[in-house]
């Protein structure tokens, strides 16, 4: 019983990955429509960061530097996703990763598949340790 949840879990949580994600779980080659033989660092690497939060929230206001610097340094690494689950758009995000506390981080790896969770604020270095857990080479 145990098992079946977890795999429907992750169904879900690859299914929802997909679809806020299009052409996350892709090598950046056939995204751009071009054929390449020699993988890059960005294509064995990549990490989605998904950040559930609102921009009315104390915590996840904190967490938007580190989510701006996480754009900015690891652009070819790093994909970073937030969704604001207090507004209309943002809750069916709220229930597909059934969180239960805001902020949320989620990481996904390049399959879409989480490997790591945290709730509340994390500091930027506790980010790079997940990132790294998940394959980050810096």
């Amino acid at each position: 019983m145990q098992r079946r949840l977890i795999r429907r879990r992750a169904a879900i949580v690859a299914l929802v990955s997909i679809l806020i994600l299009p052409g996350a779980c892709q090598r950046p080659a056939a995204r751009a429509g071009t054929a390449s033989s020699t993988k890059t660092s960005a294509e064995v690497k990549r990490i989605t960061f998904v950040e559930l939060g609102s921009v009315n929230c104390i915590p996840c206001k904190a967490m938007q530097p580190i989510m701006e610097r996480l754009r900015q340094e690891y652009a070819n690494e790093v994909e970073v996703v937030f969704h604001d689950v207090w507004t209309s758009p943002g809750k069916p995000y709220a229930d597909s990763f059934r969180i239960r506390v805001i902020p949320t981080q989620v990481f996904l790896d390049r399959e879409g598949k989480e490997y790591y969770r945290h709730e509340g604020y994390l500091p930027f270095d506790d980010v790079l340790a997940a990132l790294q857990r998940g394959g980050l080479d810096r």
